[in-house]
């Protein structure tokens, strides 16, 4: 028990480290995420190993994580920020290390419908630019709504959303078989949906894509 407890706490200081101002000064957001996985690797080999050879396991495990960071991956995002400037689209490096696009509703899709607003076109259009020869890449499209409706009218217009950009980017060469689609409908709000600007905001779709270290890990 003592050393999965130090294993835990081995972790905790790693969050810790990324998480300070002062301590992760200078570090990359990629190294930031590798030292994240390799805490959360560690603590999770250590309880399920129950020794600290467990928690080396774990470590290795979350530091290799899901998805790698890529000189293509860091162009990638930068040609998005600037495809996406003044747009109110949100692009970030997840903490493993996907590409993350938080499209709100007032350039994505209007209320009620599922075709896809043309100010969101020339950012697909960037956004699938050169995918469909990355063969170790992934794309998932999440579509979520607001509260107004039922559930079985939000979770059909959430993935209806999804399935609508999934359609474009494939027009535009991205591998249909690379691109999965999800509707959570207004399960996951980011904002209060008791105001028509938190609901706004909670309309909206997400684009991730991520990148396989190799082909035979997908």
């Amino acid at each position: 028990m003592r050393k999965i407890s130090t294993a835990i706490a081995a972790a905790a200081i790693l969050l810790a480290a990324c998480a300070d101002p002062n301590t992760g000064q200078g570090m990359s957001d990629t190294t930031k995420n590798t030292l994240i996985g390799t805490g959360i690797g560690a603590a999770a080999g250590a309880l399920i190993g129950g020794n600290s050879k467990g928690a080396l396991i774990g470590g290795a495990v979350g530091a290799a994580g899901g998805y790698g960071w890529s000189k293509y991956m860091e162009n990638k995002k930068a040609e998005m920020q600037r495809a996406t400037m003044g747009s109110g689209v949100n692009v970030v490096q997840t903490p493993d290390n996907q590409l993350k696009l938080e499209v709100p509703s007032d350039i994505s899709f209007a209320v009620g419908r599922a075709d896809i607003n043309p100010r969101l076109r020339p950012i697909l259009d960037q956004f699938a630019s050169g995918l469909g020869g990355q063969a170790n890449t992934e794309v998932r499209i999440v579509g979520h709504t607001d509260n107004t409706g039922g559930d079985a009218l939000n979770d059909k217009l959430s993935l209806d959303r999804a399935q609508s950009v999934k359609n474009y980017i494939v027009t535009r060469g991205v591998r249909a078989d690379a691109v999965q689609v999800a509707g959570r409908g207004e399960r996951e709000p980011v904002a209060d949906n008791g105001t028509e600007a938190g609901r706004a905001k909670n309309r909206r779709v997400e684009i991730f894509l991520g990148e396989r270290s190799n082909v035979s890990a997908r």
